[in-house]
């Protein structure tokens, strides 16, 4: 006659549904951890990667007149994907003697565009009145700190600034 009372918890399992209860449990952590990695990959691999600094050809140095600023649109390509995109970034070349300063246009108050006032001397946002000087320092209006400066340099004539 069979015995057809319930193992209990404590009663050994026959070692080929052992061996099987181990197979599953084991795929079931690879699934797992492969779900797990890609899934990490995704969100932390933008993060962790490095952005390559590009110097740019922003224009002529002799063509800068001495504490001016003048507007130079850069062209920055970067790839995106499949397809390469063209991103376009205002910058003012500022001349001082033998040095030449880049600074973004990006107003730091909430990111309009901003312009310089040749009439006036100094660089201001057309979006809420924030006025700099020609070296990109608050002088007066909502703005909480100066334009944000950009390495650059001068090679042979012409000036590089790197983005």
């Amino acid at each position: 006659m069979l015995d057809h009372t319930a193992p209990t918890p404590d009663a050994p399992l026959n070692p080929r549904r052992a061996f099987l209860v181990r197979v599953i449990q084991g795929v079931h952590a690879t699934i797992g951890a492969t779900v797990a990695f890609i899934l990490g990959s995704a969100v932390l691999a933008p993060s962790l990667a490095r952005r390559e600094r590009l110097w740019l050809s922003a224009g002529d140095a002799s063509a800068l007149k001495d504490g001016e600023p003048l507007a130079v649109t850069l062209r920055v390509a970067r790839q995106d994907g499949a397809s390469e995109v063209v991103d376009r970034r205002v910058v003012f070349l500022v001349r001082s003697g033998e040095q030449v300063k880049a600074i973004d246009s990006t107003c730091t108050h909430l990111g309009c565009r901003t312009r310089f006032n040749a009439e006036l001397g100094h660089i201001e946002c057309p979006c809420h009145g924030g006025v700099y000087d020609v070296t990109g320092q608050v002088v007066s209006g909502p703005p909480p700190h100066g334009l944000v400066e950009l390495p650059s340099r001068i090679d042979g004539n012409r000036v590089l600034v790197q983005v």
